[in-house]
């Protein structure tokens, strides 16, 4: 099999996407298109011009604003942007710029092309708009201007909106017109990696540093839209645009795009060759939710990085379970299975070197470096603040639950003392006074003598009987005795 036989059956079954289901809506075909940037002509394309959630692509959009307005003097790539506070507030992935942080526009576009910062996207798009709904209108405006048909847009950064769609096609006649219009940034857009303070950040494109050639432009992901790039390259001279739209992973976006490239640059195009301007309009009337198929819940949530985008030896992609579960046509199942079969042990070459950029905050890097190192040790003092806190929370807590258990501890010995002590049954010498039977007196039975009775104290009760009925009957026979004389005196003397 000639060389070239062969990559046109490699690109058979990698260009081809698999048909994903997506939900009451049928099948759904991921977009790709292949350009040549001078003339405009398509190379290859399918679904070109569907609509389609853009992810942080949207971000070449909001880089084309910013340079214009430095074309017409609105701005400068000098001029300073604050974080605001909602701009601080967008979720990764981000700066974790704290609100009140300035930076100069020129890094602020370095920083977006390469980390991707949803905060400072915003960012961009609150200065030099006025508002993020004030830079959406710039972004339309433009857009419609320079020939982009199926797109709108919400937001500088391109988290998750609804309202938020573009096309391959769009983004194809947005990467031209960044080359075209803006010759002295084409190299914003192929920074391999970019210096903050300490830390090095590379990019998310895959293809960077992998594929002979490749010199920009932008990588997206987002549950909804699945894995998204707008790339360039150049061989002999020649400079293509391939935009690759909805895969499953970025190892996958990325060896499609560079086997897009590999059929590219072996074709030639034709005078009788489609251009982005006669591509027809989609009828597919809404951009498809990818999430449940892209972002599958049992399984990690994907990333789009461009350290891990190539990596051999990951786990297989769910799409061929998925077109199963789709009910796909049978024809079309089985290149679709070809084409997992064979991405599935496949990877670029190893990333070559990275040279990194330095960016910074504030006016200058002596600013900056100062600005840093006051935020460093601000953030030192928060963390230790932080701990002391929690150590203090600890400390408290630990001494509560000391304190009530002693507490707890005198409560019980008060309890034990003030209650007298049970005997058990089987050891008691008398019957209690709230148990004893009661016992009729036989008939017949002397009376016993006080001193008898109150020796023997059988029970409380019986004892006070006791005592009273001796006491009661001498007494009535003392005093009855003197008066008996006395009145047997008184007969007498009457006698």
């Amino acid at each position: 099999m000639s060389n070239r036989t062969f990559r046109h059956f490699a690109l058979g079954l990698t260009a081809v996407l698999g048909v994903v289901a997506s939900g009451a809506a049928g099948a759904v075909t991921a977009p790709i298109l292949v350009v040549e940037v001078d003339s405009g002509k398509v190379i290859y394309s399918q679904a070109p011009t569907d609509p389609w959630f853009p992810a942080s692509v949207t971000k070449l959009m909001t880089a084309y604003v910013a340079l214009d307005m430095v074309r017409q003097g609105r701005a400068s790539l000098d001029t300073l942007l604050t974080v605001s506070a909602n701009a601080a507030a967008e979720p990764p992935s981000k700066m974790g710029f704290k609100p009140g942080t300035q930076l100069t526009l020129d890094n602020a576009l370095k920083i977006i092309m390469v980390k991707s910062a949803n905060d400072v996207a915003y960012a961009i798009g609150e200065n030099l708009g006025g508002s993020v709904e004030g830079f959406s209108a710039m972004m339309n405006e433009t857009a419609a201007r320079i020939g982009m048909r199926e797109s709108h847009w919400t937001n500088p950064h391109g988290l998750p909106d609804s309202r938020q769609y573009t096309s391959a096609r769009d983004m194809a006649v947005l990467g031209r017109a960044l080359i075209r219009d803006f010759p002295g940034s084409r190299d914003l857009f192929s920074i391999s990696a970019i210096q903050f303070g300490r830390s090095v950040m590379a990019n998310h494109n895959g293809l960077l540093g992998r594929y002979a050639g490749a010199d920009g432009m932008k990588t997206g992901f987002i549950c909804s839209g699945g894995f998204n790039v707008v790339a360039s390259a150049t061989r002999n001279g020649r400079r293509l645009i391939t935009v690759v739209m909805g895969q499953p992973s970025a190892r996958e976006r990325d060896i499609k795009a560079s086997d897009l490239f590999d059929y590219g640059f072996g074709q030639s195009t034709g005078w009788g060759a489609q251009t982005l301007e006669s591509l027809p309009a989609s009828s597919v009337a809404a951009a498809p939710d990818m999430r449940p198929y892209i972002c599958d819940r049992r399984k990690p949530m994907p990333t789009d990085s461009g350290q891990t985008a190539v990596t051999a030896g990951v786990a297989p992609d769910n799409a061929n379970a998925q077109f199963l579960a789709a009910g796909a046509p049978t024809a079309a199942l089985a290149f679709a299975t070809m084409n997992s079969a064979a991405l599935r042990g496949r990877a670029l070459p190893p990333r070559a070197p990275l040279q990194p950029i330095p960016v910074w905050i504030g006016r200058d890097p002596a600013e900056g470096a100062m600005a840093l190192n006051a935020q460093e040790e601000a953030d030192k003092a928060e963390r230790e603040a932080a701990r002391s806190a929690k150590l203090e929370a600890v400390k408290a807590k630990r001494e509560a639950a000391r304190q009530a258990k002693s507490e707890a501890a005198a409560r019980d010995r008060a309890a034990s003392v003030a209650k007298p002590k049970a005997v058990p049954a089987a050891t008691r010498a008398y019957t209690s006074i709230e148990t004893a039977p009661v016992i009729a007196p036989s008939p017949k039975k002397p009376a016993a003598k006080a001193s008898d009775k109150a020796s023997a104290k059988p029970a409380p009760k019986p004892a006070a009987k006791a005592a009273a009925k001796p006491a009661a009957k001498p007494a009535a026979k003392v005093a009855a005795k003197p008066a008996a004389k006395a009145a047997a005196a008184r007969k007498a003397s009457e006698d």
